[in-house]
This record gives C-alpha cells, structure tokens and sequence, in this order.
C-alpha cells in the first residue's frame, strides 16, 4: 500500500498546526521517477556522485576545521573534548544534517522554497538563511582575501616575515617589532596596517582592498556557471588541503617536539565534561562543522535525483569532516609542539646566558649545591631541556629573579585561536623550515582553496533560493544576478579593509552567525518535526529511498535536537548579556594584544545584525496569518451573500415559505447549534457554497 495512503489518517491531525495556507500535498507527492523527470528538466544537475559529495565535503570542511577546532580541543581537555563532540555530533549534527538534505532532496528547491512548501508561515526561515549566509560571504571573501596576500608575499627569500625591519631613521630595529615578533609585526603592521581599537577606523588599506577585488573575482567566476562550474572546481579546491595536510604531516613528524604535541593533544582530562560552556563550544562546533541553517546543504541536495541515498550521504559528510578535523589538529598540534619545543630551547639558551654573565662578573659558587654537577654555561646547545628543567627545579630560588623556568607545557597552553594560528604561529614555524618559501606557498594555497570551496557553498545558499523563488522577475539571468551579488559583497566587504577591518571581522563572525543561525536551525527543526509531523517526514524519506530509516529519528527530531538547540541559544544568550561583547585589539605603542570592550555603537550594531538575519520569520509569520485571516474573512462574506440570495429568491415564490426555511436553516444559538461555518475543518476541504465557486476556491486553497 502506498505510504501517502497510509498515513492520510494523520493529515487531519496536523491541520491545526499547519493553518490555513499549509499546502496538504506530500513532499513527495507524486513518484519519484516521474517527478525526477519533471523537475531535471529545467533544474541543473550533478554530472557524478563524486562532484555532489566534493561539493557537500568542501562546504563543511573550512578553515574552521584547521583553527577552531583544534584550539578548542585544545584548550578543553584534548580527548576528553573530541569524545564530547563525537557524541553531539551523533545525536545532534547527523540527524538535523541528515533532515537538511532529506528536505532539500525532495522539495528540490533552495531553502526559501523548502520551508515555504512546508509550510507558508515559516517562509521567513529561508529568507533568515539567506541573511546570514550573505553575513558570512562579506566577511570569509575577507579571509581569502588575507590568504592571497600572504600567498604572493610567500615567492620571496627569505620569507619577509623572517627578521624584524629595520628603522632608516634610527639605524635600529623597528621598535614595536622588537617588542613583539617578526611574524605578529608583519601581520598587524604590514599586512592589517592595524589601528589601536575599533573606534579608529583610518583609511583603506590599498593593497587589501585589491586583494578583496581578486577574491571576489573568483568566486563570480565560478558561480557565473552555476554548481556545474562550482563542482569542476571542487575536484581541486576539495581535494588538495587534504594532500597539503598529509604531507605537512609528514614533515611534521619529524620536528622535535613533534610527539610533545601531539601526547598534549590527545592526553584526556575528563573534568572538562562537567563545565557548561564547554558542552557550548562543542555544540557550537558541531552546529558550524557541518554547515546548518545557511541553507547551502539544502541547495546542493536538491540537484539530486530524487531516490539518491541521502542517509548515507549524511553519515558520509559528517565522518568525513570529523576526520578531517582530527587530521587538522595532529598538524596543528605537531607544529605547535616544534614551536613550543624551539621557544622552550631558545629560553635556555637565553637564561644560561644571562647565567655564564653572572658568573663572569662575580663568582657564584655557592649556587651550587653539594654533589649536583655543574650546568654547561658555555654550550648551551649542549644542555637539553630536561636537565635545564631539573637544575632549575633544584638551583632556580638561589640564581635569582633574572634566571626564569622553560617549560615546554607553558608554551603549549598559550592557545592560537583562528587567523592568529594560521597568520602567526604557522609562518613562524614554516620560517624555520628549510625551503621556506615552498612550504608557506603551499600551506596558504592551502587556506585559499578551503576558504573558496565553504565560499561557493555559501553563495550557493544565497543564488539557489533566490532564482528558485523570484524567477518571474530575473527572467532566469542567472549570470546578472552572480555578479550583481558578488558586486554587492565587494563593495559592502570594504567594511573590513579598513584599518579597522578586522576587529569588523570578528564582530561578524562572532555575533552576526552564531545566534541568527541556531535559530534558523530551531524552526527547521520545528517546521519539520512538529508542523509537517516527523512520521509524514518519514514517509517521504521511504517513498524517496525505498526503506524507512530508523524510529530512532523521530525522537531525535523532536526532542533532543530542539531541547539541544534551544539550550544552546540560551546558553549563548547568556553568555552575551553576562559576560558582555568584548574583542581583542592591537596596541601599536606596546606592541601587545588587549582585550576591550565593544562602544555602544558597536554593540548597537551586533543587535541590528542579529535581529535584521532573525526578522524575516516573524515578519513573515505574521504577513502569512494575516493573508489567511483575511482569505477567511473574504469566504464567510461569500458565505453569507449566498444566504441571502437563497432567502430573496424563495421570498419571491411566497411569504410563508420564506418564513419556515429561514427557521429551518439558521439554527439559533439557544439550541446549542452554531452556524455551520465554524464547523468546517480549514484547508484544502472547505465547504462549496456554490458549484461555480469550487475550482476557484480550491486553487486558494492549495495557495496556487
């Protein structure tokens, strides 16, 4: 039997959460070959199952798996964090993954028409993703943008991040550069041209503004085709940062201070699993890992063919991206571990001497204690790290505040969080290499082509939804509205090349994302498992694959997913509002970083953010209700006006008989009746006042 018979009995049951404009069709209402025929006609498609999950792959895997989430494991107890995420993942981020690409495949529209189909109240979701996808593209173009700048300058020997400048007026190095470090001062200085705080805008940066341009060249280039273009590229923007790890990997592994890190990364402290925000920072990893709520997941499946096995797809991407991350944070944790080792050594070669000093100016024989051999002052190559440890552990109160501990730990739990891990610490580490300008041209053409496969599935989010849904008004220009999308991006992303860009940056990325997002998630997660009802979900997934995925799902969707969700809004909510918004700025005359607080202004910007990318469901909601008020306020008048033409038509045959058929057809309310209208249940079954009338109602009906 078929499974849209079989679960006609539920239909009436979801009315009154569907409304009044709730379409009653099935998402898969007709069957899968013949609608696989109707709908690829003018849709584009994949060319291979390799390009589509290229493509699912690339979006998921970001720069976010190469320096999120390796700081967040961390600095959250290294494999008691990664066994936190793994279990989230399970029972959070592949079931609402899996529900993002069920729905995409079906429907075969972008996210506005998906939740449209579901139901006409919740269309605001589509547009809220949209929102925030755009939100996203202006500022990840800007991280392309840093990554090509630093790619050109990477053709150089040696690498100009190398030394410190030198100051012709003074003859002498530059002083905020000494004061810091090559790599940091390149950075903020040559590269940002940083201002002091936010406030401080200062002009465009010339040489970024280009390298904005560029990137956003680029990704018109490739959207100008649609996803067959995108996808011929995926199969190198996807698959090189891999065969870039592994091969930093493999040099990795033999630096010193390589195991270092890597014992660091994966020793478990299981306490970590009783702090709140910790379960926060994983739940808002998983959330961003896998790419929910900016409507690409949606977009990409729904140029499927209609019977592809979504559910393995799922399971698939999700692993693929843990994987990936996990990959990332071994190179991560392997360079940090050289660069901590090198730092550590460097210590003791500084303090030994300092010491051989001391001991030239004035003897300091009663530093050392009876028995315990002398340390070699002279060569302090020759003086590892674990006896210069050992000998401070005995000697370090006698020598003095001037001789300090190396600890290799120390300089490990100095977290390298996001552009500060990639643009510091790794050209840092990758100046030590040799052949350094091999290995920083790979490493940030690396970061270029994981940033640009995120940033098509990005604009993938905004494109397909919008000529899905106002086809009638692009007349299907698709390559008019790439680029005047992409446009629009370049010259709002002159925001963030300002001098103060990138404390813009941060702002977007840390407040204009994270709450719009989940809760976008939060009314997917409604619209599909409380207004179309996750059994009906189901169904369609069986018509779909022709096997019915486990119960287990329906549960998920309805409970767990929500109850994670809304707990990670709250949670973030209160973050925001406790703690308060604070960003982290450059200090050109200490040549340090602070933390300072957002002005109001700013703060009035995060809100304006967050509200604009959450307005459109409300607003939507409340358009949709008010259409259907005023559809059923418009068939009660029909209603009525039919009434009293009957009651003129038969008052001209006679008196009498006028008076006995109103008593007859209007029952009063003394006799606990009411008027037949209220009755009637609202939706595709209302009651035909007149034959002529019934073709026209329907069509409002169904909300053709």
């Amino acid at each position: 039997m078929d499974v849209s018979h079989r679960s006609s009995s539920r239909h009436n049951e979801d009315r009154a959460w569907l409304g009044e404009g709730q379409s009653e069709t099935q998402l898969t209402s007709i069957t899968p070959d013949l609608r696989a025929e109707t709908s690829d006609e003018d849709r584009p498609a994949w060319d291979s199952k390799i390009q589509y999950v290229l493509a699912q792959v690339g979006f998921s895997v970001g720069l976010g798996n190469v320096w999120r989430f390796p700081y967040l494991c961390h600095q959250n107890g290294g494999g008691a964090f990664m066994l936190l995420y793994v279990f989230l993942l399970l029972i959070v981020g592949v079931p609402l993954f899996f529900m993002e690409l069920a729905a995409g495949q079906s429907i075969r529209q972008g996210s506005i028409g998906v939740w449209k189909h579901i139901s006409p109240k919740l269309a605001g979701i589509g547009y809220s993703s949209c929102m925030v996808c755009f939100y996203v593209a202006l500022y990840y173009n800007v991280i392309i943008a840093w990554s090509l700048f630093y790619m050109g300058n990477s053709f150089q020997y040696p690498l100009p991040w190398e030394q410190c400048p030198i100051d012709v007026t003074t003859n002498d190095t530059v002083k905020e550069c000494a004061s810091s470090s090559p790599t940091s001062y390149f950075w903020f200085r040559k590269a940002l041209n940083i201002t002091n705080s936010i406030q401080e805008s200062g002009e465009f940066n010339p040489i970024m503004t280009g390298c904005l341009l560029a990137a956003w060249a680029i990704v018109s280039l490739a959207m100008i085709k649609g996803i067959k273009s995108s996808a011929k590229v995926m199969y190198f923007s996807s698959v090189f940062p891999y065969v870039v790890l592994f091969i930093f990997l493999i040099r990795g592994l033999m630096l010193d201070g390589a195991m270092d890190g890597i014992t660091y990364m994966f020793y478990p402290k299981l306490e970590i699993w009783g702090n709140v925000q910790v379960w926060r920072q994983a739940a808002t990893q998983v959330f961003f890992a896998l790419g929910l709520g900016y409507g690409s997941v949606i977009a990409y499946s729904s140029y499927n063919p209609v019977n592809n096995n979504c559910h393995r797809d799922a399971l698939m991407v999700s692993c693929i991206n843990f994987m990936t991350s996990v990959l990332a944070s071994l190179v991560v944790f392997v360079v940090l571990g050289f660069r901590a080792k090198n730092i550590a050594l460097r210590c003791v070669a500084e303090n030994l001497g300092t010491l051989n000093l001391m001991m030239s100016i004035e003897s300091k024989q009663h530093l050392v204690a009876p028995g315990w051999p002398w340390i070699n002052t002279t060569d302090p190559s020759s003086v590892s790290l674990d006896v210069y440890r050992e000998w401070y552990a005995h000697h370090g109160t006698m020598v003095g505040p001037n001789i300090t501990d190396c600890s290799l730990e120390k300089e490990m739990n100095k977290g390298v969080e996001g552009t500060g891990l990639a643009f510091i610490a790794f050209t840092e580490v990758m100046a030590l290499f040799p052949a350094s300008p091999f290995w920083s041209t790979l490493f940030f053409l690396m970061l270029l082509n994981l940033g640009l496969s995120t940033m098509f599935g990005t604009m993938q989010g905004i494109l397909t939804p919008l000529m899905d849904n106002f086809i009638i008004f692009i007349c299907r220009q698709d390559i008019l509205i790439s680029l005047c999308s992409c446009a629009l991006g370049f010259l709002m992303g002159l925001l963030f090349t300002q001098r103060s860009g990138n404390y813009f940056v941060t702002m977007f990325d840390d407040y204009s994302a994270t709450l719009p997002l989940v809760i976008v998630v939060i009314f997917e997660t409604i619209s599909v498992a409380w207004v179309y009802g996750t059994d009906r979900f189901l169904d369609d997934i069986e018509v779909m694959l022709n096997w019915r995925p486990p119960v287990v799902y329906k549960y998920l969707w309805k409970y767990v997913c929500l109850l994670a969700m809304v707990s990670l809004l709250a949670a973030s909510l209160l973050r925001m509002v406790f703690k308060g918004p604070t960003y982290t700025a450059w200090n050109q005359s200490t040549a340090s970083e602070m933390t300072l607080e957002y002005p109001g202004w700013a703060l009035a910007m995060i809100v304006m953010l967050i509200v604009f990318a959450s307005l459109p469901v409300p607003i939507l909601y409340i358009h949709s209700m008010w259409k259907n008020r005023r559809l059923h306020d418009d068939h009660s008048e029909e209603a009525a006006s039919q009434e009293v033409h009957r009651e003129l038509y038969t008052k001209c045959s006679s008196t009498e008989q006028l008076d006995s058929n109103s008593h007859h057809q209007v029952p009063s309310e003394e006799d606990g009746n009411h008027p037949r209208i209220t009755f009637l249940p609202i939706g595709s079954e209302h009651y035909r006042l007149l034959p002529q009338q019934e073709e026209e109602d329907e069509e409002e009906d169904t909300g053709l």
